[in-house]
């Protein structure tokens, strides 16, 4: 595995803290609900960044909040050029992070085989 450079961590940094904002004050989509973002993990050559997220509304589907930043990726990329100063804004690829439902479910199959 690949150790990260010091500066696509600080790209990283920045592009989390400028989509949150975004996403919060901007981004009027019915389908991203509030989103939290998790982690950004910025490509060395700068031309990817993915972006780990996931929705604090447990009802609704993961999918759909997917399609709706999917959708909204062109005007976040726009919005993100005005906002900082790079040469070259990477694309987003947006991917839900469900590591706290798995950890979740694992920890009810561990009581389950406790309690047996």
């Amino acid at each position: 595995m690949q150790q990260e450079s010091f500066r696509t961590l600080r790209i990283g940094e920045q592009l989390t803290r400028e989509l949150t904002a975004l996403l919060r004050a901007e981004v009027k989509d019915p389908r991203i609900p509030e989103i939290v973002i998790y982690d950004i993990v910025v490509s060395k050559d700068l031309s990817l960044a993915k972006v780990y997220f996931s929705h604090l509304d447990i009802t609704q589907d993961a999918t759909e909040s997917l399609k709706g930043l999917q959708s909204a990726s062109g005007f976040l990329r726009t919005r993100l050029s005005n906002r900082l100063n790079l040469r070259k804004i990477p694309r987003l690829r947006f991917i839900v992070d469900d590591t706290e439902a798995k950890s979740e479910r694992i920890e009810k199959l561990i009581e389950s085989s406790v309690n047996r």
